[in-house]
Order: structure tokens, then sequence, then C-alpha cells
């Protein structure tokens, strides 16, 4: 089967799924109940329960995000850098414009040594995980700073079912070992969670990743009305990588596309946090909800993109260094009240964060420093008030609105010998609100219409390097869709909507420059459907398409996704099997604006099982045993692309070419849980 025929099956089997639901057979079956937080008001927004995280392959944390319609990921230096994002026509790089929290704590990092919102999950268990909240576009008023594209919540669970350890073993030397435990589950809850991991990868120069997870949450209810939470977790992070290497090359013959033209490029990373939460109920129809956090992270990351353009004797590695603090709050009161009959929920908020970061490009080979680049130290500070009022002036409507006001302060002092160009001080503020409509239900269908403006923010350097670009760029985005429950066992979602960006600026982390792309404008569609024929069967299936452009000149915007595509089919049986088969599909796309260079797409295949042995033993409950098959039918594809012009020692002048990081090929994996 070649790649074309299984693009072609791949979307076929997408297809029925989304239009033969007429395949059920009429009995009835038994409702299948899912707790979660009901869509605020959109309907591409998604909860997705913890007991789908149980049948996923042994892989990155991120690997949790590809359960979000149409939002890719993609890895190209060594599995322990963050994860490239796609979304909704966004190449988003490590997290421009997609906002990643952990229990409302943002992820994404402001003026980021590597880029614009870097989001590194790498420090996320899955297994610690209660559900994972997803929205699209900026719709959500609470949701601020790189809320674009959209957003993703990560909801950690306030204790473990069962406490247990767990061994895990694939191809290419991956290990992983974990253990999670609630040594109390009564007035006080608690959580504790340890993961050690390595891998090789396929490369000939090995990755040599290793990853260190721990994390310790207590929960507590000091009286009636009052909750508590406090989570705090630590990361460390080692690894190599073979970077992105051309195409030219691998062609020809002359190198393995497993291979490396600069092996030493890879980095490590360290993140510490801490998460407190608090709720009081002074009364029935009142609530304040209090959330403050802290981090502390560091990030060394060396790099290659270019080779030998720029120096042909020592070539072009760069080393990007980043150290920070950051601390914040989300503080806010909700109330309840019925004017004239008609329910109401107002809240008032206020958010508030701060990064003092000291960031650091450098020229380097080998990991060995030659010259500093540049060098700052920034301290970044914002805060935000914002209201949303929910009204209910009839049975079957429902009206959202919020706005808030953002001010940054941006304060940068150049540290490079000599240099004075990044000393400067920058404050701006922004205006933003949000309108939702939700109809129905009517024939067990509900219709929203959505509108809203967001904002993602500039590197604090970049803006003091040049005036004239804009600090808090908007985004103003629009939707309207439907999501139906015709039956009890088959469900369906479909959205239109379309987002216009200012500007689109992008700030260089390699070369620490920046360019202004002028505005842009991205619309689509995507179709989503759930359906239950067996109490023991699932299958599920979504399909989005994006067009991306500038505005004034028609010009693609390079990188952006296209058709991205997912299905599953799931079984779970009285006995205990659990298995999924998963097929994931990635268009082609522009790699350049004049769209005459076309980045390969990719279809790949994974297939997951777990068995729970249902006998007792004196020391433990249950064994499980899983075993997992990525990339079943061994497809060669490139994971990240990039339209790039390098130049090897060999060649006399500089060569513009695709540049990529393969996928992984077919990767066996199996282990083992023991429950006690």
């Amino acid at each position: 089967m070649n790649v074309f025929l299984s693009y072609r099956v791949a979307l076929f089997i997408i297809i029925v799924l989304l239009l033969r639901p007429d395949l059920a057979c009429g009995e009835k079956f038994p409702e299948v109940v899912v707790t979660g937080h009901a869509p605020v008001a959109a309907s591409s927004t998604r909860v997705v329960p913890g007991e789908d995280f149980q049948v996923r392959p042994q892989g990155r944390p991120a690997d949790l995000l590809r359960l979000a319609p149409g939002l890719v990921i993609a890895q190209h230096a060594g599995g322990g850098k963050a994860d490239q994002q796609f979304l909704r026509g966004f190449d988003s790089d490590h997290g421009t414009d997609v906002l990643i929290t952990l229990d409302g704590m943002p992820i994404n990092l402001r003026s980021h040594a590597h880029g614009q919102g870097y989001a590194d999950t790498h420090f996320i268990i899955p297994e610690t995980l209660s559900a994972l909240e997803i929205t699209k576009g900026p719709y959500e008023i609470r949701q601020g700073d790189f809320a674009t594209a959209g957003a993703v919540n990560f909801v950690t669970a306030e204790t473990a079912p069962d406490d247990f350890i767990q061994h895990g073993s694939a191809s290419f030397a991956l290990r992983r070992d974990l253990l999670v435990a609630s040594p109390t589950r009564g007035a006080v809850k608690t959580l504790v969670a340890f993961e050690s991991f390595h891998n090789d990868g396929p490369f000939l120069h090995p990755d040599g990743y290793d990853r260190y997870n721990g994390l310790a949450k207590t929960t507590l209810h000091p009286t009636e009305a009052t909750d508590l939470s406090l989570a705090v977790t630590h990361h460390t992070g080692r690894w190599h990588g073979s970077g992105q290497i051309p195409l030219r090359e691998v062609r020809a013959g002359r190198l393995d596309r497993f291979g490396a033209i600069d092996p030493s490029e890879g980095g490590r990373t360290d993140r510490t946090t801490v998460n407190l939460h608090g709720t009081w109920h002074p009364d029935e129809q009142s609530s304040w909800h209090t959330q403050w956090y802290y981090q502390h992270y560091g990030l060394d990351l060396y790099s290659n993109f270019t080779f030998f353009k720029d120096d042909r004797v020592n070539g072009d590695g760069i080393g990007q260094f980043d150290r920070r603090q950051v601390y914040g709050a989300d503080l806010r009161y909700q109330r309840e009240e019925r004017p004239w009959g008609v329910p109401a929920t107002g809240t008032l908020g206020f958010q508030a964060r701060v990064d003092d970061a000291r960031v650091r490009l450098v020229h380097q080979a080998q990991r060995n420093t030659l010259s500093l680049t540049q060098a700052a130290d920034l301290l970044e500070g914002s805060y935000t008030p914002y209201a949303e009022l929910e009204l209910r002036p009839f049975t079957k409507m429902r009206l959202v609105t919020g706005v808030r006001q953002d001010f940054f302060h941006d304060q940068v002092e150049d540290h490079k010998p000599g240099s004075t160009a990044l000393n400067g001080i920058r404050s701006a503020d922004r205006l933003g609100y949000t309108g939702n409509l939700v109809l129905g239900p009517w024939a067990r269908t509900e219709y929203f219409a959505n509108y809203g403006q967001g904002f993602h923010s500039n590197d604090a350097r970049a803006i003091i390097l040049n005036p004239a670009l804009e600090p808090l760029p908007t985004a103003r985005g629009a939707e309207v869709g439907a999501r139906a429950r015709p039956t009890k066992s088959w469900q369906w979602t479909g959205t239109l909507w379309w987002l216009d960006l200012d500007s689109e600026l992008v700030f260089s982390g390699d070369d620490g420059t920046t360019e202004a792309r002028g505005r842009t404008r991205r619309y689509g569609w995507e179709l989503g459907t759930r359906w239950t024929p067996r109490a023991w069967l699932q299958v599920g299936g979504d399909v989005t398409w994006s067009h991306a452009e500038f505005t004034a000149t028609g010009d693609a915007v390079a990188g952006a996704p296209k058709l991205v595509a997912r299905g599953d089919v799931t079984v779970r049986t009285p006995r205990g099997l659990e298995s999924s088969l998963e097929v994931r599909h990635l268009g082609p796309r522009d790699g350049v604006g004049d769209r005459s260079i076309h980045l390969q797409g990719y279809t790949v295949i994974d297939w997951t099982t777990r068995y729970r042995l249902s006998q007792h033993h004196p020391w433990w409950k249950h064994v499980d045993l899983f075993f997992a098959i990525e990339n079943l039918l061994n497809r060669h594809y490139r994971e990240a692309q990039f339209v790039t012009e390098t130049q090897l020692q060999s060649e006399s002048s500089p060569v513009q070419d695709i540049t990529f990081s393969p996928g992984y090929p077919r990767t066996i994996s199996g282990g083992l849980r023991v429950e006690f």
C-alpha cells in the first residue's frame, strides 16, 4: 500500500464515520455518563475525559494534544524541546497562538529565548490528568494572551482511582517507569507521582533523552464552604538532537534520513511550579475563586538551522539560554441573580502576571560559545480586570458576553558589552470583548454563534528594537456551529469560522530579529462525530480544513495547515480488554508565500491495546498489560518541515531547500502496570 493509497483509505474511513451513522442498529444502549464542564458557548469546545488517555501509546505528554480536533504537533529537536503546534491555519511555532495551561496556570512563556509563547508540556504526567479542556478561537473572556487560534487546559485529578507502579519499554531503547499513588482519599485528598523516561530514538546519533518528573497535590475542605488545593511539580530534561536535515542530501543518498549535519544539537531544561487554588462559597448564590502560581524555569538550547551559511569554518550553531521566574494570580467573584425573573450569572475578575527573565543568544560550535549575539534582562508585567455576564432570557436561549482590559509594561536592559540597542521601556493596553449566543436544544440540537477579540503579545525585545511594531496585535474571530445528539449512541458537531489578525509579527529567536508581515485572514470548517453502536464499541473522527493568507497580497502563510483529519475505533470489553486503532492525517501545505514549494503531508496509523487481569492477589488489586504499535504501516514521513536557505561546507553558495525532521518509523512498545 503506497502513501497515495493510504491517504485515500484514511479519508474514506473518516468520511464513512461522519456520513454513515445510520449503520447503527435500532436497539437501545445504556447512556454513557461523562463528567466534565459543559461547553460555555461554542460548538468547537470539547472536554476529553481521562478515560480517553488510558488507551494511548507510550510517548510524549504533548501527544495528548492530538485529541484536540484539528491540532497537530511536531517535534524537530530531539524530544526535550517544546513541540511545534498547528491549529486553525496557524503554524503556531511553539505556542504563539495556542494558549496552554495546567489547572489554569499558563505554560506559555513570554519573550522566551527561542520564541514568543514557548510552551513546553514535558513536565506533565498524563496519568495524573482527569480531563483535557479544549476551546477554539478568542471567545473565552478569561483566556487572554496567546488564545487566538485556541486554548488547551490540562486538568489534574484530586486522587488516583488506584495506586500503581508501571514499567514500559519500546524500540530505540525507550524506557518509562511511573509511580502514581494517593496516600489519603478522605477529608484530605492527596496525589503523588514520579516518572522516569529515557529514549534514544531511531537516529544514527542517539538522542539520549532523559526526563524526570514529579508531582505532589493536596486537596482539602477546611469548612463546608471552602475548598483548597496545592500542587507542586518538578521537571528535569536532558537530550541531544539530530535537528533539521536538508532534503537534497537525503535524496542524493549522501545522508541517511535519520542522520545529522550537526549532532551536537539538543539541550537541557528544568521547571518547578507551585499552583494554589482556593474557593469560598459565602452563600448559595455567590462564590470567590483565587489562584496563585509561581514557576522557576531554565533552558539551554543548542541548534543549527543553516549549517555553514554564515560561518564557513565553525558552522552556524546558536545557543539560546533562558532563566526566569514567573508569578501571577487570577481572582474572581461570581454571583447568581434573577433580575426581573431572568436567570443571570455575573463574574468580576482580575488577572496579573510577571515574567522576570534573563535571555541570551550566542554563536556556538559543539556547545562551546564563540561569541555573544544578544543579552537582555526582561521584566514583563501585565494586569487585567475583566467581567462576564451570562443571561438566560428564555428557556432555550443563553447569552454570554464579556469584556477585559489588558495592560502590559515591558522593561528591557541590554547586557551585551558595548550595546544599548535593547535598553527601553514600553507600555501598551488593549480592550477585548466577546459575545456568544446559544439556542436550543431543538430536536436534540443546539446552535451557536460566537464573536470575540483576542491577542498575542509580541516579544519585548522586538518592540524595543522597533517602536513601530504593535505590542499587542488584535485577533478578531467569529464562528457559527451546531452540536447534535440525534440518538443516545451518536453525536456530531459542525463549525464554520474565520479569524483576522492585525499583524502577523514573528520574532525569530534563531537570529534575534523581527519581521513584520502585515494583516492575515484565516477561515475554515470543522466536522466531528462520536458513535457508540454497542456498549463496548466506540467510533469517532474529525476533519478540519483551513485557509490562511495575507490580506494585502494574497500570499499564503507559509507552513499553515490545510486539511487535518483523525479517526479512531475503540473497543472496551467487560473482561478487561481495551484496544484502539487511530488514523491521523495532515495534508500537504504551502512552504512559501508564492505557493511554489509544497510541504509533504502524511497519514499515520497507531494501534494500542491494554488488558486487565481481573483476579486479585494479596499484594495487588489488578495487573494491566499494554502493547502498542505506532506508525503501524511503517510510513516514511516528515514530521516537521521548513523552507530554509542553507549551505553545507561542500557547497559554494546557499541553497533554498526543504529541511525536515523525520517521523518515527514503526515503534513497538509494551509494559506492565500493577495496581495495589
